[in-house]
């Protein structure tokens, strides 16, 4: 059974930075596209960041590019967000998740496994 379990949320200021963490076990990490995504209460859960199985491809929300940064290691089953130049408008549960593909995804209902989410807070 897959499991992803995020972690590094927060409360930050504005313009500040956040490092989340999604660590994955009971499945073979490098067969996996991993996303972010995140939902805002009242809101759709919408695509944030999201990288292919080598971590050779990386594809951003118009609204994160610049700022955000997806990474993973296959060594340790691992991916992460890091966020920087953090804005109000950013605060949501964040959420990670894994489907077996070769190219990153964008939609989330192409994802097969989700984490638990993270929340992060970003005050103005």
């Amino acid at each position: 059974q897959v499991q992803l379990v995020e972690s590094g949320g927060g409360l930050v200021q504005a313009g500040g930075s956040l490092r989340l963490s999604c660590a994955v076990s009971g499945g073979t990490f490098s067969k996996y596209t991993m996303g972010w995504f995140r939902q805002a209460p009242g809101k759709e859960r919408e695509f944030v960041a999201a990288v292919s199985r080598t971590g050779g491809t990386t594809t951003y929300a118009d609204s994160v590019k610049g700022r955000f940064t997806i990474s993973r290691d296959n060594a340790k089953n691992a991916a992460y967000l890091q966020m920087n130049s953090l804005k109000p408008e950013d605060t949501a549960v964040y959420y990670c998740g894994a489907v077996t593909a070769t190219v990153p995804r964008s939609s989330w209902y192409m994802y097969d496994y989700w984490g638990q989410g993270t929340q992060v807070t970003v005050s103005s």
